[in-house]
């Protein structure tokens, strides 16, 4: 079983201490790098501050504010007490962003030991698993296969649900290299057939180094496809409305359309949803290419269009997964984990915080509605929010967290220290977009903070061009005039982030589960590093 990695009294002194620190500091966190210089946000900071932080160069931004474990901190001049006092509390506060092997050794390296060799592919994955994998993704699923596989062998199930799916990458490590049983499931249709190709691809290169008889170690264990689902988990339904969705493997062109996501291209056809694929399934000639769709005749556990097994569910538990579950989702996965009795364990990786629901902003920008009604109205039992989840942080004062203080909980600290101390021309967007607001909003004050998107390049691009581009984008005229001037960045992100993950261990402990956060990846090449694990005591 897991140790706490907080007892439940330490889980309440930290809240507490949390809550008080961010509203003390809110008009910080509820700061965007944009509005530097239309809310004149440099003059928020106590006269003390600015007479030591004006001239500090950007690597002694870096060193003296935002790096907490940099050991040689040599102040160029004397800081006041209160300075001193928000830096350390705000480093002491927030969860550590490394593992236990990496904290002291002067911060973990950009890339991790396994891109040593090859920038691109990870020498600690079979070749199978990074085609079509980027090397993040790689270190993530990697990492993040191995965790679920443990806590699939301590509760002695091999049945797992990844929520989220995307391509499948993932699902597919823990299916064909790891042995798994999985479920996955994903909204987006693309992508739920791009997953069915890629896991086909897969098989042919495995039925070709068959037939070379290849003696590689990296093979996996598993040779059975995992079953896709394609399907909206709907934050607001029963965890009996979850299971029955599980049940239903349904094929993609049948599936509800995904809200909204990536790919908007209209498909030709659908993918099948695979139950158990066999090698036989592959092209005869190994040189042939990777097997086709299979036609709509054949056997619906061969994907079929629809098949539904609700029984599956009821006498075998599984392990819920979600690798980068999107704003509520990760809470709808928690709260799941907690009443549903055939879930034994979770391994939840938050993103998108900014995304979460609130009782003060229950209707967040960027928030995935359904596409139509999806259970029948009996079904949909919870009225929660994503944040806060525990009965205690929604009773103390000042728990609050703005959509700005959550967005600005997804930026990664590692990345902005990086820059500073190389003094990168990349940090010059960020004075380019604030000083662009200033200009945007003397002509159209009802253009605040106007999706500009990016303009490449735009770091080694001089400040008039960067905006006539820019203005041209929302249809303003580009002639405008240059004044910059220093930023200063003070980021009090990992502060929230830890507030929103507290929450969600503490609700887990008032729901009598053990759990731990765990610094899985490497915080330089995966910034939303944290993965939330818990089991469920065993009777």
């Amino acid at each position: 079983m897991l140790e706490p990695s907080l007892s439940a009294e330490q889980q309440k002194e930290l809240a507490q201490k949390l809550t008080c620190f961010l509203s003390r500091y809110r008009h910080l966190s509820d700061s965007y790098i944009i509005e530097f210089f239309t809310e004149d946000l440099w003059h928020t900071l106590p006269s003390s501050w600015q007479l030591v932080l004006q001239d500090l160069s950007y690597p002694q931004i870096a060193d003296l504010l935002l790096d907490a474990t940099h050991g040689d901190r040599r102040y160029p001049a004397v800081w006041p007490l209160s300075l001193l006092a928000f830096c350390a509390t705000a480093h002491a506060l927030a969860f550590p962003r490394e593992s236990r092997r990496d904290q002291g050794r002067g911060g973990a390296s950009v890339k991790p030991v396994e891109f040593q060799e090859n920038q691109s592919q990870s020498s600690l994955l079979g070749h199978i698993f990074r085609k079509h994998v980027k090397p993040k993704k790689q270190h993530e699923i990697r990492k993040l296969g191995m965790l679920v596989k443990q806590l699939c062998d301590q509760t002695d199930c091999d049945q797992v649900v990844d929520v989220g799916s995307g391509q499948g990458h993932l699902t597919r490590f823990l299916s064909f290299g790891l042995g798994l049983c999985v479920t996955a499931v994903e909204a987006d249709r693309t992508l739920v057939e791009m997953a069915s190709r890629f896991d086909r691809e897969l098989l042919w290169v495995l039925e070709k180094d068959k037939k070379k008889q290849s003696s590689s170690s990296q093979l996996p264990v598993s040779q059975s496809s995992p079953r896709h689902v394609a399907g909206w988990v709907n934050p607001k339904a029963s965890w009996e409305a979850f299971i029955k969705q599980l049940s239903v493997a349904s094929c993609v062109s049948e599936a509800p359309l995904t809200p909204s996501g990536p790919s908007k291209k209209r498909l030709r056809g659908c993918e099948h949803c695979v139950v158990q694929t066999s090698l036989s399934h592959g092209s005869s000639d190994s040189d042939a290419g990777p097997p086709q769709r299979p036609t709509t005749d054949q056997p619906a556990r061969q994907g079929g269009a629809h098949c539904e097994d609700t029984s599956l569910w009821d006498h075998t538990g599984f392990v819920l997964t979600g690798l980068h579950a999107c704003g509520d989702l990760s809470a709808t996965l928690l709260r799941h984990f907690v009443n549903c009795p055939h879930v034994r364990g979770i391994t939840s990786v938050a993103c998108c915080y900014m995304k979460i629901t609130t009782k003060e902003n229950p209707t967040p920008p960027g928030l995935v509605e359904p596409p139509a009604p999806l259970a029948p109205v009996q079904e949909l039992v919870h009225a929660e929010f994503g944040y806060p989840m525990s009965s205690r942080v929604r009773g103390l004062p000042g728990h609050q967290l703005s959509y700005k203080a959550r967005e600005g909980a997804c930026h990664a600290v590692e990345d902005y220290i990086r820059r500073l101390r190389e003094d990168s021309e990349l940090l010059r967007t960020h004075c380019y977009r604030a000083m662009l607001e200033t200009f945007i909003r003397d002509i159209r004050p009802d253009l605040r903070r106007a999706g500009i998107q990016t303009i490449k390049k735009s770091h080694l691009l001089p400040f008039t061009e960067y905006a006539r581009l820019g203005l041209a984008r929302v249809g303003l005229p580009p002639e405008l005039p240059l004044d910059l001037q220093q930023v200063e960045v003070l980021l009090l992100a990992p502060v929230v982030e830890t507030l929103v993950l507290l929450d969600r261990m503490m609700y887990l402990q008032e729901n009598g589960v053990t759990s731990q956060l765990v610094p899985l990846f490497n915080p330089n090449f995966s910034p939303r590093n944290f993965v939330l694990v818990a089991l469920k005591p065993r009777g």
